[in-house]
């Protein structure tokens, strides 16, 4: 057994020993029975600490592949060949493991400034606002503290999002309005309706992170477009469409994550042109909406949900506990939706629906926006300026959202921020965690909201003041991404 560790990709070692092992056992290269190397002589071997060797250990235990025999050591399983590959590719090793980043945000070693993180802070929350809900709830309707939801969701809140969207000019009966358990469940119920393992669907480059692992674990073929400050980059994505048949694409219309930029007129338009010309379906994720006090053109109001699936929700802004989603699409499709939502999820959650409700007629979710807008906005302007005169470069000015996506320019690998970061007590994450395949690429992504933490403004500086990197490496960087 040869494991390949590298410090650098930003992978746990954990995870790095967790997928060669099972590459290595997968391939049959290790018989049933074989007995694996103690803890301490693999990490001797490797130069490692133990502890990241037991964590794998442990979780290889847990998936099946190996078992442990008390006194004696860790052996390979019996059953473990045919087991299923938990990766969801043909190359279990890959270095994107778009999970560990997920699972950093969650885990962070103590008080870290988590200044990539996707949340809002806790103070900038409606929290009276969310207890005076629950308490309301909890007092007039105790069947929603126990009782499944509808399959489409709670009717009066599905009015209530026909009405938030209707300003979009997206028009949509309630019956084509499907709540989901947050964004999230949204995303992999239209990946699950629209493609099957083999087939190619477009995502940004740089994008959502998650998105991409949940394709890869279905099977699909990933094909990246650049995101340019006003979109896609229509030229790459016609070249691609000459040599890809994609089903779908997946667009961030509004403040993108990362780079917060948002798609223009002529690129929305075009858009729809590509995907009426070559067949694909467009999913439009607008979760950052509420975030934009004066509203621009949606694909799904230019195209009316004949080719756009559109995405929306409240967890972004008013909890992520609540984890409140919706899909708006065709009648058909919102259909499909609700059956695979039925045979995984059974439903949402009626208790979450009905605080939401709560917030919704009872108008304090909107002077919350009012609030926070104005709050987020101040921030953005703030951390641009404070990033500019340490010398940092910004991919765009967002005019609203939560991030920033910049560089230092003489760095070429912002794995390097991540470990100047680390020294400042901050966590970020590189940027080759938002592209497609994990390429190298300089940028990071800054939440304007953490960015007046002085550990974040002791980071740009001294990041700042890093030695120049190999510009050479720079230069190979996509320039639509520059």
């Amino acid at each position: 057994m040869k494991l390949e560790l590298d410090r650098g990709t930003g992978v746990p070692l954990t995870d790095q020993i967790v997928a060669g092992m099972e590459h290595w056992i997968r391939s049959r290269e290790a018989h049933a029975g074989a007995k694996l190397p103690s803890i301490r002589a693999l990490a001797a071997e490797y130069g490692i600490s133990r502890f990241p060797v037991i964590e794998a250990y442990d979780r290889l235990v847990s998936l099946g592949y190996v078992e442990s025999r008390h006194g004696s050591g860790f052996y390979v399983s019996g059953h473990a060949h045919a087991l299923p590959n938990n990766y969801g590719t043909s190359d279990p090793r890959r270095a994107e493991d778009e999970s560990s980043y997920i699972l950093q945000q969650f885990n962070h070693p103590g008080d870290t400034l988590k200044l990539a993180s996707g949340f809002i802070p806790e103070a900038w929350r409606d929290m009276e606002g969310i207890a005076q809900a629950i308490r309301h709830v909890v007092r007039t309707d105790r069947a929603s503290t126990i009782d499944y939801a509808t399959p489409l969701g709670c009717a009066a809140l599905r009015e209530h999002l026909q009405a938030r969207i209707a300003p979009l000019g997206i028009r949509a009966d309630t019956s084509q309005i499907l709540t989901t358990f947050g964004a999230s469940q949204a995303v992999d119920l239209i990946v699950r309706y629209l493609l099957k393992a083999g087939d190619t669907m477009f995502v940004e480059d740089p994008g959502y992170y998650n998105l991409f692992g949940l394709l890869k674990l279905h099977g699909v073929n990933v094909v990246g477009i650049p995101r340019t400050h006003e979109g896609p980059d229509l030229d790459v994505l016609q070249a691609e469409l000459k040599r890809h048949r994609p089903r779908a694409i997946f667009i961030n219309t509004v403040f993108h994550n990362p780079t917060g930029t948002v798609v223009t007129p002529a690129v929305a338009f075009r858009l729809l042109q590509l995907a009426r010309e070559y067949g694909f379906m467009i999913v439009e994720d607008d979760i950052y909406a509420d975030f934009q006090a004066s509203p621009t053109d949606r694909l799904a109001a230019l195209d009316q949900l004949e080719q756009v699936i559109y995405i929306g929700g409240l967890s972004k802004t008013l909890s992520s506990s609540l984890r409140i989603g919706f899909v708006a699409a065709s009648h058909a499709i919102v259909k499909h939706l609700a059956d695979i939502k039925m045979l995984t999820s059974i439903s949402g959650s009626m208790f979450g629906e009905s605080v939401v409700l709560t917030m919704l007629e009872r108008g304090a979710y909107h002077k919350f926006l009012d609030r926070l807008r104005r709050r987020m906005s101040e921030a953005l302007g703030a951390t641009a300026q404070t990033l500019e005169s340490y010398g940092w470069q910004l991919f765009a000015r967002p005019s609203g959202g939560k991030f920033l996506w910049a560089r230092v320019p003489h760095v070429a690998d912002s794995q390097r921020l991540v470990q100047c970061a680390t020294s400042c007590d901050v966590t970020v994450a590189p940027g080759s965690y938002f592209r497609p395949h994990a390429q190298t690429s300089p940028w990071i992504r800054i939440n304007a909201a953490f960015a007046s933490d002085p550990r974040a403004k002791a980071f740009f500086e001294r990041a700042a003041q890093l030695a120049p990197d190999d510009l050479e490496a720079t230069a190979r960087e996509p320039a639509s991404i520059d």
